[in-house]
């Protein structure tokens, strides 16, 4: 399980960002880069949290295990900025991520009593909005520009990791529950079923001509990945996961069209990954799912339901106010003189990082 998920990291997300027609090398290489450093920075923080908690360290697989698992929502925030942040910005922002994760999982531990598993699947969510509110303070990109464009071949290197998240997803929904591991596995598989169907449909209703667009399946399928992360292992029957997947692909694919022309321009938000319709969306989504199920499954009890409800809804409140709050900070910082940011004209460039022998003037 801990090999899937790590697959699922360092391939499937390397792969699945490298849509940009120029930025295919950055996009696989630094995603190498960012994981290894945050599962290093992840290991020490949650460390030295054991230790000035006086409490014992987990095994070393369980311990890595779970790093691997954070450092996702390192990746996920940096499709946000992705082609906009150089390498010592994403190095930096991998840094504070880690810690404020950490630092998240502790407030919901200490102050909510929430479950290590449970905060653990706030990865997509915490990642998707400290990443939205970081790359508030780039620059827009200039309108038209060829660089934020895919190519066919650089579309089929983003569907390939698309499949490998797809396959192993399962796996990182199950990789830290304590009880069901199986119910997990087979309710994520049908809620990345449903999701994946209703993408290919969904997409050929809203596209000209009938047609599937890449951008819809590329994003859409995972989408009841995400939304079922919570509420996994405590779903009874497959047809609810299935329902979940439904909608999430359908928040995904709307949110698509509605986010890119309604939010984020009064924002000034260009999210270069979509991030927010793909990972942020979804993961309210599936908390707030929970919390419905919670209300169905616990509905004789009405004292401890409210408190079960108000729990959860604080936990899903505390993520995205922490994410927002810590990423806006970061941006600010990145975006000081000393770290050289990028010109606009500049984004989503592969030459300004790595030699192209071809491209070299001879002597």
């Amino acid at each position: 399980a801990f090999q899937d998920v790590n697959h699922m990291v360092v391939f499937g997300c390397g792969f699945f960002f490298a849509f940009l027609r120029r930025f295919e090398f950055s996009s696989i290489g630094l995603n190498l880069l960012i994981v290894v450093l945050g599962v290093q920075c992840s290991v020490l923080t949650e460390a030295l949290f054991l230790f000035l908690l006086h409490r014992p360290n987990e095994a070393g697989l369980q311990r890595i295990t779970k790093a691997i698992v954070s450092v996702t929502a390192v990746v996920i925030s940096t499709g946000a900025v992705l082609g906009k942040a150089n390498p010592v910005q994403l190095i930096l922002m991998t840094v504070v991520e880690m810690i404020v994760f950490h630092l998240n999982r502790w407030l919901h531990n200490t102050f909510l009593q929430v479950p290590d598993n449970i905060t653990m699947m706030h990865v997509h969510l915490f990642g998707a909005y400290f990443g939205l509110a970081a790359c508030s303070h780039f620059s827009e990109p200039s309108p038209g520009s060829e660089k934020n464009r895919s190519t066919p071949k650089s579309d089929l290197f983003s569907m390939l990791g698309t499949v490998f998240l797809w396959v192993f997803w399962p796996s990182f929904n199950s990789v830290l529950a304590e009880v069901e591991k199986s119910k997990a596995v087979y309710n994520t598989y049908f809620a990345l079923a449903a999701s994946a169907g209703t993408a290919f449909v969904l997409s050929a209703l809203t596209t000209r001509e009938g047609k599937f667009h890449m951008a819809h399946i590329h994003s859409a399928i995972l989408a009841g990945g995400v939304a079922v992360g919570n509420a996994a292992p405590s779903i009874e029957y497959p047809w609810i996961a299935m329902i979940l997947g439904l909608h999430a692909s359908v928040i995904t694919i709307l949110g698509s069209y509605c986010l890119q022309r309604c939010f984020n321009p009064p924002l000034r938000i260009h999210d270069t990954s979509g991030v927010h319709f793909t990972f942020g969306l979804p993961a309210v989504l599936g908390a707030l799912a929970q919390v419905v199920l919670l209300v169905i499954q616990n509905w004789t009890g009405l004292p401890r339901l409210d408190y079960l409800v108000w729990f959860h809804i604080g936990a899903l409140c505390l993520s995205i106010n922490v994410a927002l709050i810590s990423g806006f900070i970061t941006g600010l910082i990145l975006n000081f003189k000393l770290f050289k940011n990028i010109p606009a004209s500049k984004y989503f460039e592969d030459q300004l990082y790595w030699e192209f022998p071809h491209l070299a003037v001879g002597f």
